[in-house]
């Protein structure tokens, strides 16, 4: 089985990377002369995936005007959040309400999505179908991470996501959900660190390793160094 539709989060502040993104939203700052945003919507058309939906609400028309110039050849929805930010957990319920889908692929576009992930999110994927789950978080060892400030929140054990004085693996924002998961929600600002927390706790938060070096845009400082590489 394969996913059908892709979810990328672009409705946040950018706040980390003012003043940047007092003008240009998050998605839209370029690595080697291609957006963030364009990166990760080229991965999900590697992953064989039938369509996107994309939230916005700081500078959401720069995002929505971007879409429409590049002409990706797949369909892609923007779903504007129009009164408040919702948040991770909001948001992405906000976007599957669009949706007949059961499965999504969410991913946040200030991870550098290079083609080399491929391989590991389609296992992934597997891993998810094979085993019949309703989650599955993509995660790194810290010490894969360029950013060396990063602290790990999870340990592993058996493909299960615990916490204890190990924790030496982040979340890299890639992950797969059901949307049997958002029963219990409706639409407002919550973290989807809620769902993740209630998961954990009842032992049935599962994780899938990633091996390969982890490029994030946390702040400016960090954004100025990958700029260089």
């Amino acid at each position: 089985m394969r996913i059908k539709t892709a979810l990328i989060l672009c409705a946040g502040f950018g706040s980390r990377l003012n003043p940047l993104t007092l003008k240009t939203p998050k998605p839209l700052l370029k690595l080697n002369d291609k957006t963030m945003l364009e990166v990760c919507i080229n991965l999900t058309l590697k992953l064989g995936v039938q369509k996107i939906f994309i939230n916005t609400f700081h500078l959401g028309d720069q995002i929505s005007k971007f879409i429409e110039n590049k002409k990706f050849p797949i369909n892609i929805q923007i779903i504007k959040e129009e009164n408040e930010i919702l948040n991770t957990g909001g948001g992405i319920l906000n976007l599957i309400n669009n949706s007949d889908d059961k499965d999504f692929i969410i991913f946040n576009p200030d991870t550098l999505w290079h083609k080399d992930y491929l391989h590991e999110i389609t296992q992934m994927q597997n891993f998810y179908f094979s085993n019949k789950l309703n989650n599955v978080l993509l995660l790194s060892n810290k010490e894969l991470s360029f950013d060396k400030n990063f602290l790990g929140d999870f340990t592993l054990e058996n493909n299960l996501i615990k916490k204890n004085e190990k924790n030496d693996l982040i979340y890299i924002g890639c992950q797969i959900l059901n949307k049997s998961l958002f029963k219990e929600y409706r639409v407002s600002n919550f973290s989807i660190t809620k769902i993740w927390d209630n998961l954990r706790k009842e032992n049935k938060l599962n994780g899938f390793q990633s091996k390969k070096k982890f490029y994030h845009l946390t702040n400016l400082d960090v954004f100025k160094k990958l700029k260089d590489l």
